[in-house]
């Protein structure tokens, strides 16, 4: 067993809070140090109130969720002997509600598009295999009731 800590951290500041007008702009920071600005979706709370540069929970869960298919499909190619050269997923997720009506995010879609090299390449059906163990083998899919999806590019 493993244990992970994020730290989130907000301060009102001189701001009234009564009225409800207040920043949702935050600050997250993990264990190695880094420290990256948090906020509320400009979609969910409108600017000024939230920070359109920050990262929202929504963009942060779609990111987990691409950052741990891609580290599982990267070492899973290696083990496979394919040199993987590049990976890059524009996942998108949507917001609505879920079958009980609730806000959720209801579906998230991986859309990774992979660059191989060296004189073992994978086949269509190989890399169709390493998106379906690595989606398997992804802790943060696992853990979560949202439908993943892969759609390669």
């Amino acid at each position: 067993m493993s244990s992970y800590v994020a730290t989130v951290a907000w301060k009102r500041g001189d701001q009234v809070f009564t009225d409800g007008r207040y920043s949702r702009a935050h600050v997250w920071r993990f264990d190695g140090g880094l420290e990256v600005p948090g906020s509320a979706s400009p979609h969910v709370v409108k600017p000024p109130l939230s920070d359109p540069s920050a990262v929202d929970p929504e963009e942060a869960f779609i990111a987990s969720l691409a950052s741990c298919h891609m580290l599982f499909f990267i070492d899973f190619a290696r083990r496979g002997g394919f040199v993987l050269d590049a990976y890059e997923d524009e996942a998108e997720g949507v917001l609505a509600k879920d079958a009980e009506g609730k806000m959720a995010m209801t579906v998230v879609t991986l859309r990774p598009k992979v660059a191989f090299s060296g004189d073992k390449r994978p086949t269509e059906a190989e890399i169709d295999d390493l998106h379906h163990r690595s989606h398997e083998a992804c802790f943060i899919a696992s853990s979560v009731k949202s439908e993943v999806r892969v759609e390669k590019r």
